[in-house]
């Protein structure tokens, strides 16, 4: 008989897979030891980021479904929904809720538009390039508490910087009391915000520029592209990323926008400038309504990851896409 014989015709070959040797074992166990290992490194941050977090939003809940007004000396009683069900009756929390979307989307569109011209200038090379970052920067860097406060001594009608300048240049709104109407508070409160966080933009695109190769717009050049053209189909594309996180972090930012009104109006005049994060503070800090505050928080954290999941979902889309 021979070591090798003939398949019966039409019979099926099959080939047996080869075993694992010991090296492809050895290796399978360094991956999932290397595994383990991580998981080992990232569970005490994990546990303490579910210490700081977790409790605090099951108490939010907890006290949403309660009626537990802390200044009344009455235990906490069990008032299901009736919270919910007062928010969407009340007459404070439906115009909170548009006047801080409305604020969110002006606050994200000027804020994007002017941070992305920034990146873009700061991305060029001219002298004194590294000054003139440093100096975009700034503001950024001081505390919202610290330039709330500055910009509205800024507005002051008597002294403030504003009407100063508005009035030596022979300007329309050199006598406006700006933090006294409703439109005039919320152009302040928009100009200080923006002050502040447009830097915060700006770095962020101003990172997605840096790593987009020169090499591509010099082609685009030689095939004749102008700026514009440029521009639109190149930067904009390969920059996609890098505006979609400054996005996220700024729109949920703007939403929760609480430093800002608390120091310049604390939600005035009346209630014009009232938002959620003032109105879930007043309800906590000032009426000691924690039921109530809790429902306003957790629609806050609803909200929040809408507006996340959002975002998440177009960036995916524009992925696939």
């Amino acid at each position: 008989m021979t070591a090798r014989q003939e398949a019966p015709a039409g019979a099926a070959v099959t080939t047996a897979a080869p075993a694992p040797g010991p090296r492809g074992g050895r290796r399978d166990s360094m991956l999932a030891a290397d595994r383990r290992l991580g998981y080992w490194l990232v569970a005490p941050t994990v546990i303490v980021l579910l210490a700081i977090t977790a409790y605090p939003l099951f108490y939010n809940l907890w006290n949403s479904f309660h009626h537990d007004v802390v200044t009344s000396g009455v235990p906490a009683t069990w008032g299901g929904v009736s919270n919910y069900q007062r928010m969407f009756t009340d007459n404070l929390f439906v115009p909170s809720l548009v006047r801080t979307l409305g604020f969110t989307v002006v606050s994200v569109a000027v804020e994007t538009a002017v941070g992305l011209a920034l990146a873009l200038t700061l991305n060029r090379a001219f002298p004194g390039r590294g000054l003139v970052r440093a100096a975009v920067f700034i503001p950024w860097a001081v505390p919202t508490v610290v330039s709330a406060q500055l910009w509205k001594n800024m507005f002051d009608p008597q002294n403030g910087f504003v009407n100063y300048i508005l009035t030596a240049l022979h300007l329309p709104l050199a006598h406006t009391t700006w933090l006294g109407g409703t439109w005039t508070a919320w152009a302040a409160i928009l100009v200080a915000d923006a002050w502040r966080n447009t830097p915060f933009m700006a770095i962020i695109l101003l990172a997605g520029l840096q790593v987009i190769p020169g090499d591509i717009y010099e082609a685009a050049r030689i095939d004749g592209a102008g700026a514009w053209q440029a521009f639109r189909r190149l930067t904009l594309p390969l920059l996609k990323p890098a505006l979609m996180v400054a996005l996220i972090f700024r729109t949920l930012q703007s939403f929760l926008i609480f430093d800002v009104i608390i120091n310049m109006t604390q939600g005035g005049p009346g209630t014009s400038t009232s938002v959620l994060s003032y109105l879930n503070y007043q309800a906590f800090l000032v009426d000691f309504d924690f039921g109530y505050g809790g429902a306003v928080a957790v629609a806050l954290i609803v909200f929040a990851l809408l507006i996340a999941a959002a975002y998440v979902r177009a960036f995916r889309t524009e992925q696939v896409l």
